[in-house]
Parts: structure tokens; sequence; C-alpha cells
């Protein structure tokens, strides 16, 4: 029986896609067990103002050799609370926990379990008079400081990465770096608001996503807490009338408490 030119095409097309779905069923059948190859602790990490940094730590329980530390800080929760409630992966992907590090990740200054206050892109303040004076620079070094004071088995080497607003904390880590610090993947970055589509599009304001990133992201809370805080309620669904109706952008905080 003979196969005509669009038939073998298709036959080839279907041929290609089956070898790339079954490595990855055979992955997610057989996934790296991280519980059974890694160790996770909880800290609160003190930065140089005695403001406490909430912290989990997976290290290796393959003792037998060194490993470089991967740090993420992030303001969206690290989530997984618990130190017998691990994640499904760890590092920037699936592959990384198989290949050995010390993963560290930290809830930021001001956000879900770590103290202190939370300030949307707080500027690097280069003079740094005094034990009281911090900004994000001064929390990833002081953090890469205590996981090498405190985290056996490291080999001194120290590697941050994040996408988004973490990705902003991974620029922040980059600056005055700590000297263990020797390699950074800062993705998709806010650091430059003008020009890109977070709070400016080419410099245009955008109202109605800034209103909402910082009304979920950056509401005045009381405490401490795993849990996220409620989504704001806009009391219509018609986004176009609650703008309308809000009047100068001045107003927003008879609707919503925020911080600075």
């Amino acid at each position: 029986m003979k196969i005509s030119k669009l038939r073998l095409s298709e036959y080839f097309v279907i041929l290609g896609l089956a070898l790339l779905i079954i490595p990855i069923n055979i992955q997610a059948q057989n996934p790296y067990d991280i519980r059974a190859n890694y160790t996770k602790k909880e800290y609160t990490v003190p930065m140089r103002d005695g403001v406490k940094l909430f912290t989990q730590v997976y290290t290796p329980n393959d003792q037998s050799r060194e490993y470089p530390v991967l740090l993420f800080r992030t303001p969206y929760s690290i989530g997984n609370y618990g130190e017998d409630n691990y994640r499904r992966y760890l590092g920037p992907n699936a592959l990384y926990a198989s290949e050995g590090f010390i993963f560290v990740y930290q809830d930021v200054r001001g956000k879900f379990q770590s103290e202190g206050e939370f300030i949307v892109m707080k500027p690097y303040r280069k003079d740094k008079n005094g034990s009281l004076v911090t900004d994000e620079s001064s929390d990833a070094y002081d953090t890469v400081e205590w996981a090498l004071k405190n985290i056996p088995n490291h080999n001194g080497r120290v590697g941050q990465w994040g996408v988004s607003y973490p990705g902003w904390q991974t620029v922040m880590g980059m600056i005055d770096a700590h000297p263990a610090m020797k390699a950074s993947s800062p993705q998709a970055s806010p650091s430059d608001m003008w020009i890109g589509d977070d709070f400016h599009h080419n410099g245009a304001f955008r109202l109605m996503y800034t209103f909402g990133w910082l009304s979920n992201n950056a509401s005045v809370r009381s405490g401490t807490s795993t849990q996220r805080s409620a989504r704001f309620d806009y009391g219509t669904p018609e986004g176009y009338k609650f703008f309308l109706d809000l009047g100068p952008v001045s107003n927003v905080d008879e609707h919503a408490r925020m911080e600075p």
C-alpha cells in the first residue's frame, strides 16, 4: 500500500510528538524524591537591625561532598510552611535537586512569616551609616553571611535567582553583593518601572494594574502570617466603573490601606 506524501508527513509529525511526550511522561511517573534526598529546616534569620526573616533551608542528605547554595527571596510567600511540608521540586525547575544544591528560600522583610515593614521597591542606600539602615541589598548580604556560618557542607559559593519581583530582589542582591555571591539570574525584573509592563508602560501610568498589585501585595498587615491577605473587593464586576467613580488617585487610600 502506498502512503501519500501528506500522510507520510503526518506520520512523522505524530512520531515526533510521541518522542517528545514519552520522556515527559517518564519523568512525571518517576519524579525525583525531594523528601528522601533532602532535609528541610526552618529558621528566623536576624538581619543587622535585629529584624528576623523567615527562611527555609533544604540540605542534601548525602554529606559526602560540599554543595553550592541557591538563594531565592520573594514577597509572594515561599509557602510550604512547616518542616515536614516539602516542596514538589527545588530550584528554578525540577532538574536542580538531583544535581545537588543547598536551597535557601526566604520571605522578604515585612511579608508573610518575616518581621519588619515591606516597602515596595525600597531604594538602595549606598551610605548605610549604622546597623539600623537597611535595604534589600543588605538583607540579601546578611542572609548569605548567615547561611555560610550556619549551614554545613557548603562550598562557599552562592547563587541567586528570581522572576518578576523576585527578579528585582535578585538585582538588589547583586549590588554590594556578598563576596561568596558567584552567580545571579534576575529574570523579568521590574527594576525599570518607566519602560516595562509594570506600573508604567513606556512611561504611561497603568492605574488598574498598579492598584490591583498594591491592594493585593502591599496592604497594611497586623503581624506575621502564613496566609495571603484577602483580595480587594471592588464592589462591582465593572473595572471601568470602579476607577471612574474613584476619581483622582489621591482617593486611593480611602478605598484600600496600603503600605508606603
